[in-house]
């Protein structure tokens, strides 16, 4: 039995209780704790940058072993997800975040739609139906490893791929153990982890959290399980994991005014009234046959399901969203190992999503005009059916002992099926006009709609020597419109004439790795071009271009067997390079640093391990500052 204690916050302590149930957990702790050292040094054979065996890649990736995920113990994402360079993400009310991978924060219906979220290699979401909060519906407290690929994904990528990607892996079923962790804290914290595996066949993980806040009627429950079972005996050895999710939240609403986080009104909550309740349930299975001649091919099918209800607190008349989606897929991939090592694969998605948006109550706060042109009743009712269908092929080649090139293509095909369920155009849910020129929310009429894109990228490696290397890239990624952006329109755009959003640019890296030292230094020049944003008059149009410079850094020093340090460091610089006046009086301007996007974020750990029972660290966190809005007339300072 082990109690440790650990400090969070300024003020407040938590403590863990943790009670092993291994018949044999004492007998064999040092042999454990060497096969657990062994592990937290490597991943699973399958990474993001590659459906195949691992390999050497010029693609700028973080990896947080699962030691760092259990001596962090996050109750948010955030707290682990940060410590890769150039990555954060900010922590809204409960489970809520947003995420910025080389980029700002991104809000708005499409903002998910900028990175991908993987589960063991699989998409959580249909291509077009993402979220912005669905970083919670991963089971990241029970990860075996988290992966982070910062910039555009590879030709194993398709849309949403654009900024970055995040694959949470489980833990192994090699990884047999039986163990209950209790946790409790302050403002009624409680958290229980199980685990149990026989170490060949199956494996189950679950987590369970309650929690309030040091804010009034905020609070949430949420629970996780991931349940694996394999069988290496029969022919493709088949694994299957199954992934579920269930989040119920009371959500607390902004607070406003300068300095309100740092005075009482800091714990108010001005919308006591607000929930959110979100369900996920993903089940995949990977297949792999062994071919002749060093060649092989893996068949992974999968199906998900996901539905949220929730209170728009933030917008005028409080509507309430209910979406939700199904989806059925397959990843198909051939390889071959030797020459040029090429991989060539197929994905197939389809998906059927809707979205229904209800306003209960007839405003009676604001202007007359804001009360005409949002009125009671149903603002949208659609349903939207989608067609995926992708090719791709890539290769590694060695040119020479110390040189290796990367290419790779993918052309994707996206088709939907809009299918409006209540009265067309901008009229009231009983099919009047609104007063004021027209209601706000507008419904196009049924349409079908098709994207056509490609991305690729070539890069090289360098070996300096045995443990320098460098590498480059010449990379494009891009993201279909969500079918928010398509159909989910105002006032009077009855079509949104949108294009698929793309980025495109250059990375360098160097890479050391010696028994004692990890670095890396990247550095990166993107141009998004087609950017989707709402402009002055409420369209939604893809006509916003940004650019995208940065470098980043990481370090990690085993200075003794005993004390370790690591470090990141991320500076860049995101403008706008086009002049719009956007919504919510908006003004962008070209040459204006893009709004929330710090341009330094880093932080550094020291680690000290006096026994083999203990594990200490103290971990210093900094982000910069950013403007606060599209004209740079206001910024925040940053913070430590």
């Amino acid at each position: 039995m082990t109690l440790t204690y650990v400090h969070v916050g300024k003020r407040r302590s938590i403590i863990l209780l943790a009670l092993a149930l291994s018949p044999s957990a004492n007998a064999q702790s040092s042999t454990q704790d060497a096969d657990s050292a062994e592990r937290a040094a490597r991943l699973d054979a399958i990474t993001i940058v590659a459906r195949g065996p691992e390999s050497t890649a010029p693609e700028a990736t973080s990896r947080l072993g699962r030691r760092a995920i259990e001596q962090v113990a996050a109750v948010h994402a955030s707290e682990v997800m940060n410590r890769a360079p150039g990555v954060w993400i900010s922590r809204g009310s409960g489970q809520e975040q947003l995420t910025a991978i080389r980029s700002p924060v991104l809000s708005g219906v499409g903002a998910c739609g900028a990175f991908l979220f993987l589960e063991d290699g699989v998409p959580i979401r249909p291509t077009a139906f993402c979220n912005v909060n669905q970083l919670s519906e991963l089971a990241t407290e029970l990860a075996g490893g988290i992966e982070v690929l910062r910039g555009p994904g590879s030709a194993v990528h398709g849309s949403n791929a654009l900024h970055g990607v995040i694959d949470v892996k489980p833990r192994r079923i090699a990884d047999s153990e039986r163990s209950v962790t209790l946790e409790v804290g302050p403002h009624g914290f409680r958290r229980g982890f199980a685990s149990a595996a026989d170490s060949e066949r199956w494996r189950v993980d679950g987590v369970a959290t309650n929690s309030g806040s040091f804010r009034i009627d905020e609070d949430f429950q949420q629970r996780k399980l991931l349940a694996q079972w394999q069988d290496t005996s029969r022919s493709g050895e088949p694994r299957v994991l199954l992934s579920v999710s269930d989040l119920d939240q009371n959500t607390a609403g902004f607070i406003s005014g300068e300095d309100a986080y740092r005075d009482s009104r800091r714990r108010e909550n001005a919308n006591p009234e607000a929930f959110r309740k979100g369900q996920a349930l993903r089940l995949q299975s990977h297949w792999q046959w062994l071919l002749d001649g060093a060649a092989s091919l893996s068949v992974v099918p999968y199906l998900r399901h996901d539905q949220m209800d929730f209170l728009q607190h933030f917008n005028l008349g409080q509507p309430l969203e209910e979406n939700a989606s199904d989806s059925a897929g397959v990843q198909l991939m051939w390889q071959q190992e030797g020459g040029w090592n090429p991989q060539i694969g197929i994905d197939a998605e389809f998906a059927s999503g809707n979205l229904l948006e209800v306003q209960p109550l007839a405003l009676v706060t604001g202007s007359a005009a804001q009360q005409a042109t949002r009125p009671q009743g149903r603002h949208y009712d659609y349903r939207v059916n989608t067609g995926l269908l992708a090719a791709f092929a890539q290769s590694t080649v060695d040119l020479s002992s110390r040189w290796q090139l990367h290419s790779g293509l993918r052309a994707e095909s996206q088709r939907f099926d809009y299918d409006n369920r209540a009265a067309d155009g901008n009229l009231r849910d009983d099919g009047l006009p609104c007063a004021f020129g027209g209601c706000l929310f507008n419904r196009p009429a049924d349409r079908r709609d098709q994207f056509d894109n490609a991305n690729g990228r070539l890069g090289a490696q360098f070996a300096i020597d045995d443990t320098q290397m460098l590498v480059g890239r010449v990379v494009r990624a891009f993201r279909v419109p969500q079918a928010g952006e398509l159909y989910r329109l105002q006032r009077g755009q009855d079509v949104a004439d949108l294009r698929a959003e793309t980025l495109q640019g250059i990375e360098l890296g160097w890479r050391r790795r010696s028994s004692q030292w990890q670095a890396s230094v990247d550095l990166y020049d993107y141009d998004k071009r087609n950017v989707i944003l709402r402009d002055a008059q409420g369209f939604n149009v893809s006509d916003g271009v940004t650019r995208h410079r940065g470098v980043e850094s990481s370090l990690r020093w085993q200075a003794h067997e005993r004390w370790s340090l690591e470090a990141e460091l991320a500076y860049s610089d995101q403008r706008y390079a086009f002049d719009r006046d956007a919504a919510a009086g908006e003004q962008i301007r070209r040459g204006n640093r893009i709004d929330t996007a710090p341009r330094w974020l880093g932080g550094a750990r020291v680690g000290w391990q006096p026994s083999d029972a203990d594990d200490l660290a103290l971990e210093w966190r900094h982000q910069g500052g950013y403007a606060l809005d599209a004209a740079n007339t206001a910024e925040y300072p940053g913070h430590d």
